[in-house]
């Protein structure tokens, strides 16, 4: 169970999360963003279970495969990083990021297409309590690690998560692209 949740904490990266969050939900107080971020984690939680338990049934009878995940999250990861690059390209208005709430942060950001893929594979592959046990485990130690962020971003001040806005949005931008690569490889693979 531990490698499991080992595996699942690198995947859902909260640390590349951290910069990325902060720098979406900028407009509202530390305290504000710790508690949308707690939500959030326990909504990728729940979805994260849920995929657990009926993850790989549900894309059965949808018809759908498990690179569709990835190159469906790329794109709408691609979209978000391009507004943290180019500002004035925004997808998502301030407006939209008020009170987010599932989407962008709990799925794709949080609970993506990699961590959901992963789940699903590693529910028909070990016992359900021992994954729901390593998703449990990872997902809240990935809160709260995600929780305690905005202290970090009110010492940087506004041009360090300004700077560091740019530089995930690029990141981000490779990771989507990266994402769909991936996803077009396993369907090339499957087909």
């Amino acid at each position: 169970m531990l490698s499991i949740a080992l595996l699942l904490f690198i995947v859902l990266d909260p640390f590349g999360n951290m910069v990325t969050l902060n720098t979406l939900l900028r407009a509202h107080a530390p305290g504000k963003r710790r508690r949308i971020m707690l939500r959030e984690s326990l909504i990728a939680l729940a979805i994260l279970l849920v995929c657990v338990l009926g993850g790989g049934a549900l894309l059965r009878i949808l018809g759908l495969d498990a690179y569709t995940l990835g190159i469906s999250g790329g794109i709408v990861l691609f979209m978000i990083a391009l507004g943290m690059v180019f500002p004035a390209r925004r997808v998502m208005d301030d407006e939209g990021l008020d009170d987010p709430l599932v989407v962008p942060i709990a799925m794709p950001l949080i609970a993506g297409p990699g961590a959901i893929s992963i789940v699903v594979v590693l529910a028909e592959k070990h016992p359900l309590p021992i994954v729901m046990g390593a998703v449990t485990a990872a997902a809240v130690t990935a809160a709260a690690i995600l929780t305690v962020s905005p202290t970090l971003f009110t010492i940087l001040g506004r041009r360090g998560a300004l700077a560091l806005e740019r530089l995930m949005g690029i990141l981000l931008v490779m990771l989507s692209v990266q994402m769909v690569l991936d996803g077009v490889a396993a369907y090339l693979v499957a087909k």
